[in-house]
């Protein structure tokens, strides 16, 4: 039985204590981003080397993966945000409630996405690939989303912006070691162990950044304790209900156990990377604290609760390799 909170939890918890207690502002918080842009550019290099080509193409072409992850996420969120409303509004207030709202409208994340699929030994490739669509078109649907069910808003004058950036800070980076596999391809299958420090250093450093910002903004000054305690109670019920549900679908439409794994994580989470910069554009001239609190807190959670489903996936993949190993030997 895997423990509930490992090495990497743990240092989950502590990342965000220190977050809390010490967080990085000003200059300091510049060479941090800095860091952790160059950070997860080097786990996209990684990836790309370590991918064959007809790996990355088999994940391109997986089209059904792709198309349910896409509906989980601008579908299916939405839709539960909405039917969910009667339960949801007595435990936050309403300026909270559109926050919620606009939480469910967005695309997912794209590093944490792929290395917590990478963590948990599912469709790498395909999470690549699933994860940067979801994105690429989150920067369109989103806003229309919100035009039609938050307001009559249209603003995309930062389109552009994010899709140049999500190409030279995940895209390029993963070319280059595509290209490079030729010469690093070997170096890089014997030092496997050198992707699961990468990929786990990255998510700590984006949960340090993004929870540091969260508490210089004023999050445990703004919100009352009940207020609080029932937003969390409502990304809980969000977040759980999503994990259900992508899980139900990867084994109804009959995915193998690493397209199931690449549902799961690509298909339930959402990106604080993207929805703050969108929340600027979409609600300009409105408060927007109140607006991206839900998003800051579910990202938090969504990171606690998919690093443990990752330990607890790769820990059973690692088993039934174990399981196979001596019968291969024999035979």
């Amino acid at each position: 039985m895997p423990k509930l909170l490992d090495s990497f939890t743990l240092a989950l918890i502590c990342t965000v204590v220190l977050a809390s207690l010490l967080p990085c502002s000003g200059e300091a918080a510049q060479i941090f981003n800095i860091v952790t842009n160059l950070a997860i550019g080097l786990l996209f290099f990684l990836h790309g080397a370590k991918l064959s080509r007809e790996a990355v193409l088999a994940g391109m072409g997986h089209w059904r993966l792709h198309l349910t992850v896409l509906a989980c996420t601008f579908a299916l969120f939405p839709l539960l945000g909405l039917l969910l409303k009667p339960v949801l509004t007595p435990l936050v207030t309403p300026e909270l409630y559109l926050g919620v709202l606009y939480l469910c409208m967005l695309p997912s994340t794209v590093q944490s996405s792929i290395a917590f699929t990478s963590m948990a030994q599912g469709n790498v490739p395909a999470a690549i690939c699933s994860a940067t669509a979801s994105n690429l078109l989150g920067i369109f649907i989103t806003p229309l989303l919100v035009g039609w069910l938050v307001v009559s808003h249209g603003g995309m004058a930062q389109g552009m912006g994010s899709a140049l950036d999500i190409v030279y800070q995940l895209l390029l980076p993963f070319i280059a070691g595509q290209i490079a596999r030729r010469w690093l391809g070997h170096w890089v299958d014997k030092h496997k162990a050198l992707l699961k420090y990468v990929d786990q250093g990255s998510i700590l450093m984006v949960v340090y950044t993004a929870f540091s910002a969260a508490v210089i903004s004023g999050l445990w000054r703004q919100t009352p304790p009940a207020a609080l305690g029932g937003l969390l109670l409502v990304n809980a019920i969000l977040l759980g209900l999503l994990l259900g549900l992508t899980t139900l679908a990867g084994r109804k439409l009959g995915f193998n156990r690493e397209d199931q794994i690449t549902i799961l994580f690509c298909g339930s989470k959402k990106s604080l990377a993207s929805g703050v910069p969108m929340a600027k554009v979409l609600f300009a001239g409105h408060a927007i604290g109140a607006i991206v609190l839900p998003l800051m807190l579910f990202h938090q959670i969504q990171l606690m609760v998919c690093a443990v489903l990752a330990q607890r996936f790769r820990q059973q993949a690692l088993r039934g390799q174990q399981e196979k190993s001596p019968l291969i030997s024999r035979g």
